[in-house]
């Protein structure tokens, strides 16, 4: 059970990551969400089984990978977290750099302004090219408006898995909380898709990831609506967000293009397929200059975030 004392120390230290975060990004060399990409392929390898694979058993193997990897990696930060063996001070040290490690908003604003700044040239090709970074649809035929709705929302979705996610797992259960919501969240960016190769095998990371981003992206929307025209956002969270294929980046999104007043969602082509997707949010079709402005909703929020940690922690002290 974590003392009020390590529980403060833990609030002071999510400002501090988030920080190191903004001035020196995510580590160009050796991150250990690469290593851990790597190794997960490494086990959907041993795991995967033969074609012949019932459904059924495909899924158990799916839940055996997801656990295979998992478990340790909790076991492992259980112990990092433990003080009595490494003293509070090393543990505070390990577990903020765990948090740093698990943050990629700087990341996310860099690749939306690469996006944004293609546009703003008229330079549609590096524009596709950007984009087709952050997002998994097909990017080769979208026109200057589509791209600018697809990064918005890339950076109102991605902020809760890449900053309000990480951030609420750390305040939650600190390092194990935090290390095994960052896996999950990889894990389900991997193996989380509806075609014949992971149907099965990749739904227990999906599931997994549903679960733990649950409360946070509920936490997100409700900051987007915050942090920008609160009425409409509400709004579109409440008749909209519940529409949306994922149970969590519906109320995100639509609460995040409702605090920005702007429409997004309706058709988007994957895989050479056309998606009719529901509408999200009210208002005028995203444009160029609506990237900046989801980046500092984003900001916003996140502002917000660490002055409740701030505040906590003081409490708590």
């Amino acid at each position: 059970m974590e003392s009020s004392t390590e529980k403060a120390i833990a609030s002071f230290l999510m400002p501090v990551a988030v920080v190191i975060d903004h001035f020196l990004g995510e580590p160009r060399k050796f991150h250990p969400l690469v290593g851990f990409g790597r190794l997960a392929n490494r086990m959907e390898t041993i795991t995967y089984g033969p074609p012949e694979c019932s459904a059924k058993a495909r899924q158990m193997r799916g839940i055996a990978a997801v656990t295979g990897l998992l478990l340790p990696a909790w076991l492992i930060s259980l112990l990092l977290a433990g003080h009595g063996a490494i003293g509070a001070a090393i543990g505070a040290a390990i577990a903020g750099a765990g948090l740093y490690l698990a943050l990629g908003a700087r990341s996310l604003f860099e690749h939306a302004e690469a996006v944004r700044d293609a546009l703003l040239n008229d330079d549609l090709a590096n524009a596709r090219r950007a984009v087709g970074r952050i997002v998994s649809r097909d990017v080769l035929t979208m026109d200057a408006g589509q791209i600018a709705a697809a990064t918005v929302e890339s950076v109102l979705e991605n902020g809760c898995d890449a900053v309000f996610g990480a951030l609420f797992w750390y305040a939650a259960g600190g390092l194990p909380g935090v290390v095994v919501y960052r896996l999950a969240n990889t894990l389900d960016a991997m193996w989380g898709y509806r075609n014949e190769r992971y149907r099965d095998f990749g739904w227990a990371a999906a599931r997994l990831d549903d679960v733990l981003n649950y409360l946070p992206a509920r936490l997100t929307a409700m900051s987007y609506a915050l942090c920008g025209h609160l009425p409409t956002a509400l709004r579109a969270w409440r008749h909209q967000g519940r529409y949306w294929k994922s149970p969590n980046a519906g109320p995100v999104m639509a609460a995040g293009a409702g605090a920005l007043g702007i429409a997004l969602g309706g058709p988007a082509s994957y895989h050479g397929s056309l998606t009719h997707r529901p509408a999200l949010g009210y208002g005028r079709p995203a444009e160029t200059r609506d990237i900046g402005r989801a980046i500092s909703l984003v900001r916003r929020s996140l502002t917000l975030w660490l002055w409740a940690a701030v505040i906590g922690g003081v409490a708590l002290a």
